[in-house]
């Protein structure tokens, strides 16, 4: 990857991202009836808003100039394809293809293999059982330092697998000890309480984070945007950074967009009922982030 790029950040301006369409991810009435409850949304996405949300949502990064790329469809996919994040870890040196916690979505890193060798971006490894790995339990803290959520969608011998691949590379894996919350049926991911927004700005749901991670953000800089409890379900703390303290995120938490306004942030924001809330997926989750422009102010 050129110099003047990486994969390695949360922050810096966003270049090229893939996504899994979500005309191709809910496809149909007949599916989202078929697979919704299974897959413990909290009701079943209505297709044509569903439609109108996702066209906002992927204008809004386009304005920001990224450039957008599409994964494969496959009849294989469940509706939680549309999060792609999950399936793989994008590095400067290649992608990680996960091994999904959630039994229903195993198929996905490999839809995504063939999509990153389309693109000619090469495959550095592959999580293997039994390992488990979600990208969702995954944030840059900064380009050589990982934070990878210990959860019940990625185990120890996943991160083990992860560490081994990533050391070489002269990259640090930080271990955050997740908490049981809602149990092992419920979409809960590293960066269900962490977004980083900047290199020394971050939005985080306090209540579950562990004290340790809270305090290894406090000593390196971060200022904390406190997501509250009120805007938690809403994906209050579920925010994607198109570039330093700009911010996408779904409609209805305005205490936290209000927080982050007096941050210093940008915030454009997408309405989210159809694609986000009801299957708890935020804006991350929306997105596999693959470069963002390296910015020597930043």
């Amino acid at each position: 990857m050129p110099n003047s790029f990486t994969s390695h950040s949360e922050y810096l301006p966003l270049e090229q991202v893939l996504i899994m369409p979500v005309s191709e991810a809910f496809r149909d009435k007949t599916k989202i009836g078929a697979e919704w409850e299974e897959l413990n949304y909290l009701k079943a996405p209505d297709l044509k808003p569903a439609l109108e949300e996702y066209r906002d949502f992927i204008s809004l990064l386009q304005e920001k100039g990224a450039e957008v790329f599409s994964f494969t469809k496959r009849e294989s996919l469940t509706l939680d394809a549309l999060y792609c994040r999950d399936a793989s870890i994008v590095t400067d040196h290649g992608v990680v293809l996960c091994r999904m916690g959630k039994r229903q979505r195993r198929a996905e890193p490999a839809v995504q293999e063939k999509v990153y060798k389309d693109l000619g971006i090469p495959i550095l490894g592959k999580i293997q059982a039994p390992g488990t790995l979600e990208g969702g339990d995954v944030a840059w803290l900064d380009r050589d330092t990982l934070a990878v959520g210990y959860s019940y969608r990625t185990n120890s011998e996943g991160i083990e697998q992860l560490i081994g691949m990533l050391r070489p590379l002269g990259v640090k894996v930080i271990e955050v000890q997740l908490p049981h919350f809602r149990g092992p049926s419920d979409v809960f991911h590293l960066m269900s309480i962490l977004s980083p927004l900047d290199r020394d700005l971050a939005a985080v749901y306090s209540p579950l984070m562990p004290i340790a991670f809270r305090n290894t953000l406090l000593e390196r800089g971060y200022q904390l945007v406190e997501v509250p409890e009120a805007e938690f379900d809403s994906l209050g703390c579920n925010i994607l950074a198109t570039g330093p303290r700009q911010c996408v995120m779904a409609e209805g938490n305005p205490i936290t967009e209000a927080a982050l306004r007096k941050a210093g942030c940008t915030v454009s924001t997408y309405p989210g009922l159809e694609i986000s809330v009801k299957g708890g997926g935020g804006p991350t989750c929306l997105t596999r982030p693959l470069r963002r422009r390296i910015q020597t102010t930043s």
